[in-house]
């Protein structure tokens, strides 16, 4: 779905489809870019983003191979406009001309993978609905590929305060 120049692509695994609402997962990630003050992604070079609801072992997989952790995660996110220190040691980092474009084409913002039943059992843990637990974790995997981080205590208070505030937009009736 494209609006305000950004396209928003959804997958969820099969198992999930009759779980997790596509368009409310967009709203999560345009209030998330509307917190940031990139209401019109397009205007900074970022026209794409996509969105996966995966199993645990799916995101399991990626993060043994792009993070060097052999173990489930709760949100992985993949800036396609730059590569860090994400790859951490024991990870493979991807081939230089993987992502090869036309010239003057964007790759996008990046793609933000979520493992479903890890959000459900991170919701009930905290005593809080699936809605609120799969926002929080969007909006998180969002703000990483708009490059915030939480190693440090400050950065990490700053991006709690945006979740917050994106809670706050799309849990307004919770």
């Amino acid at each position: 779905m494209l609006e305000f120049g950004l396209l928003v692509s959804v997958q969820v695994f099969e198992a999930f489809e009759h779980l997790v609402s596509g368009d409310w997962l967009r709203r999560v990630a345009r209030s998330t870019l509307a917190v940031e003050g990139t209401a019109s992604p397009a205007a900074g070079g970022q026209s794409a983003l996509g969105i996966v609801m995966a199993d645990d072992e799916a995101v399991r997989a990626l993060n043994r191979k792009h993070r060097g952790l052999d173990e489930t995660t709760d949100v992985l996110a993949f800036p396609f406009h730059r590569q860090d220190e994400y790859y951490g040691q024991g990870s493979s980092e991807p081939d230089a001309g993987e992502f090869i474009l036309p010239p003057g084409e964007d790759a996008g913002l990046g793609e933000v993978i979520v493992s479903y039943p890890q959000a459900l059992r991170q919701a009930e843990q905290a005593g809080h609905s699936a809605d609120r637990e799969l926002a929080l974790l969007v909006a998180h995997g969002v703000l990483h590929l708009l490059g915030h981080d939480h190693a440090e205590a400050d950065e990490e208070a700053e991006m709690k305060e945006k979740e917050a505030a994106v809670l706050a937009l799309v849990l307004q009736d919770e």
